[in-house]
C-alpha cells in the first residue's frame, strides 16, 4: 500500500491490507472493531474467517499466474485496463459480508468489506419463494394428473412428507363411522381406516369442518394418539401442524404434518405455506371426489338406457344388436326392448324405435319413451291405443323431438308363431322365409311426437319354424359408404343379405346385418344402428341326435 491516509484509517467500511504471503500489513479502525485480533504483522488465516483467508489465497495465486503464466505470456488486462476482481462473500458475527480485493503493484492486496446481510437475506427469501412456487407447480401437476380420490390423497401425503415435514397424514371426511387415513414418511405410504375421535387431536375436528388451523405452538405433540404417527416412525414427535383441505363447498379432509423432535419446529411461514399447499391439494381431492360421484350417477343412469340383452322368451328366439353413432358413446337415439308376456301363452311385446337426433339428448328422450311404453304394457294388445297415448305424452312435453317406432306382439301357439306388427313412421319389418325370400310387412303409420294425432296400420304375419322377422332402424339402410364412400347401404342390399340368412338363428341374423353395415361404413361417420331379429324356433328334432342337439331339426 503506497500511502495510508487518515481518511482510509477512519473509513466506515472495514478495510485491511494483506501481503502476498497472507501477512496483515495495515488495518483501518472499522476492520479492527470487526476483527479484534487483526493487527499489523498477524497472519490473516489466524485472525479472519476461513472464507476470507481462502479468498485471499485464491486471489494472490491467480495474480501470480497472470504475472508468470506457464506459457510465458502474461495475461492481458480486461477492457477497463484491470484484471477481473475476485470478490468473496461469507458470514461473520451473525452477519453476511462481501469482500472486494484491490491489488497493488508490490503484490499487496487491500480488502474492502461491505455489510451484505440485507441483500443476502433478500436473496435467500427470493430463493425460498422460488422453491415454494416450483413445489406448488409440481403439486398441481401431480395432483391434477388423476381424478381418482385415493390417488390424489396419496400424492398429497407423499408431497407433504417430501417437502414440508418428516411425515404427513391425510384424514378423509368420515364415511359412515370411519375415516380413511393415508400416511407418508420416508418414501413409504400406508392406508387404513379408523373409528378415531377427531377431538383427541387438537385442531383436527375443526379442520375436518373447514375451520382455519390453530397455530402449531398450541398443539402438544405428546398428546397425539397413536394412529397419527406413521408406522416405522422412531423417536418422539417434535412439532405438529393440522390444516384443513378446503374443497368445493365442503371440506375435502385434513392434513397433519409431523416433524421429529430435534428438527426445526414449524414457523409461521411454514404454516402459511402449508395452508397454500393444502388449498391446492384440497381442490384436487374435491374435484376427484365430485368426478367420482358424477361418474357413479352416470353409470347408474346409463345402465337403464343401455339396450337389454335379448334371449329366448315364451318359446320364441329374440336377438338384438346396437351400435351408437359415436364409438366413444354407448347410448344414443335408437332403442329396443322385449317385454315378455305375463304368461307363456300371452304375447310378448317387442319395441324398436329411433328418436330424432343422436347423443345424450336423444338418449334421454329414448329413456322416457321406453319408460312410458313399459308403463303401458297392460295395453299391449291395442297397438293404436299405445301409439296415441305415447304421442300425447310426447306432444305435450317440452321436447321438440319426434320418434319413429315399430311394435310387434309375438305369440307362440303350438308350432305356429304369430306376429302383429305396427309401424309408426318406421321402416316396415322384413320377413325372411325359409326359401330365402324376403317380404316387407304390410304396415305403415305416422311418426309419434310431431302431430296431434297418430295413425297406423297393423299387419298380421305368421312365421314357420326357422323363419325370422327383422326390425331395424334407418341407421342400417342409410349408412353411407361403399367403394365411393357416399352411397347408402339401402334396402336392396339389406334384403339381399337377409335372403342369405334363411334358416339361421336370430343371433346369426343380427350379427350378419351388423357386420355388413359396419363393413359398408368403414371408419366413416354414421347414425345409430339397431337390429332386432324374431325367429320362430324349430319344433321337431332329429331322433339321430336324441332330439335335443340345437340346430338339428326336421321342422
Amino acid at each position: 500500500m503506497p500511502t495510508v491516509t487518515v481518511s482510509w484509517l477512519r473509513a466506515p467500511y472495514p478495510s485491511f491490507v494483506v501481503d502476498a504471503d497472507g501477512g496483515v500489513v495495515e488495518v483501518n479502525e472499522a476492520a479492527t472493531r470487526l476483527f479484534p485480533g487483526m493487527i499489523t504483522g498477524a497472519w490473516l488465516a489466524d485472525v479472519a474467517p476461513s472464507w476470507l483467508a481462502d479468498a485471499h489465497s485464491r486471489f494472490t495465486a491467480a495474480a501470480r499466474r497472470r504475472a508468470d503464466p506457464p506459457g510465458g505470456h502474461p495475461a492481458e488486462p480486461g477492457p477497463a485496463g484491470v484484471f477481473p476482481v475476485q470478490a468473496a462473500r461469507g458470514p461473520h458475527g451473525g452477519r453476511m459480508f462481501a469482500a472486494h480485493p484491490t491489488p497493488s503493484a508490490g503484490g499487496d492486496v487491500a480488502w474492502w468489506l461491505a455489510d451484505d446481510t440485507d441483500r443476502h437475506a433478500a436473496e435467500e427469501a427470493l430463493r425460498g419463494e422460488r422453491e415454494r412456487a416450483l413445489l406448488l407447480t409440481e403439486a398441481s401437476s401431480r395432483l391434477l394428473a388423476s381424478l381418482n380420490v385415493d390417488r390424489c390423497m396419496e400424492v398429497t401425503a407423499q408431497l407433504a412428507a417430501e417437502h414440508l415435514a418428516d411425515a404427513a397424514v391425510v384424514v378423509a371426511p368420515r364415511s359412515g363411522r370411519r375415516h380413511a387415513v393415508i400416511a407418508a414418511s420416508e418414501g413409504r405410504t400406508s392406508r387404513h381406516t379408523t373409528t378415531m375421535d377427531p377431538t383427541l387431536v387438537p385442531g383436527l375436528a375443526e379442520a375436518l369442518q373447514g375451520f382455519p388451523p390453530v397455530p402449531s405452538r398450541w398443539i402438544d405433540p405428546l398428546a397425539l394418539p397413536g394412529w397419527v404417527v406413521p408406522d416405522g416412525w422412531d423417536g418422539p414427535v417434535g412439532s405438529v401442524v393440522v390444516t384443513p383441505l378446503p374443497g368445493h363447498g365442503v371440506p375435502a379432509g385434513a392434513l397433519i404434518l409431523l416433524r421429529r423432535d430435534g428438527h426445526a419446529a414449524f414457523t409461521a411461514s411454514d404454516e402459511l405455506f402449508g395452508r397454500l399447499f393444502a388449498a391446492r391439494a384440497g381442490a384436487a381431492v374435491s374435484a376427484a371426489r365430485m368426478y367420482s360421484e358424477q361418474a357413479t350417477i352416470t353409470r347408474t343412469l346409463m345402465a337403464e338406457l343401455l339396450p337389454p340383452r335379448l334371449h329366448h322368451v315364451n318359446g320364441v328366439d329374440f336377438a338384438g344388436g346396437y351400435r351408437a353413432a359415436r364409438d366413444s358413446e354407448r347410448i344414443g337415439g335408437d332403442f329396443y326392448d322385449v317385454h315378455p308376456g305375463a304368461t307363456p301363452d300371452s304375447p310378448s311385446l317387442v319395441v324398436l324405435g329411433d328418436v330424432c337426433g343422436k347423443g345424450l339428448e336423444a338418449a334421454v328422450l329414448t329413456g322416457r319413451i321406453r319408460t312410458t311404453l313399459q308403463a303401458m304394457i297392460p295395453l299391449a294388445g291395442d297397438h293404436q291405443q299405445m301409439l296415441r297415448l305415447l304421442n300425447g305424452s310426447l306432444v305435450t312435453s317440452r321436447h321438440t323431438r319426434f320418434a319413429t317406432l315399430v311394435l310387434a306382439s309375438v305369440r307362440r301357439e303350438g308350432g305356429r308363431t304369430g306376429l302383429r306388427l305396427t309401424s309408426a313412421g318406421h321402416p316396415p319389418p322384413l320377413i325372411v322365409r325359409n326359401t330365402g325370400e324376403v317380404e316387407e310387412a304390410d304396415t305403415a303409420g305416422t311418426l309419434v311426437g310431431a302431430l296431434p294425432e297418430v295413425t297406423a296400420r297393423s299387419a298380421a304375419v305368421d312365421l314357420a319354424p326357422g323363419e325370422t322377422c327383422v326390425l331395424y332402424t334407418d341407421g342400417i339402410t342409410e349408412a353411407r359408404g361403399g367403394p365411393l364412400g357416399g352411397e347408402m347401404f339401402g334396402e336392396t342390399r339389406l334384403k339381399a343379405a337377409l335372403g342369405e340368412c334363411a334358416g339361421l338363428p336370430a343371433e346369426a341374423v343380427v350379427e350378419r346385418v351388423q357386420m355388413l353395415a359396419s363393413q359398408w361404413v368403414g371408419d366413416r361417420a354414421h347414425d345409430d344402428m339397431a337390429v332386432v331379429a324374431i325367429t320362430a324356433p324349430h319344433s321337431t328334432h332329429l331322433t339321430a341326435v336324441d332330439g335335443r342337439t340345437r340346430g338339428r331339426f326336421t321342422a
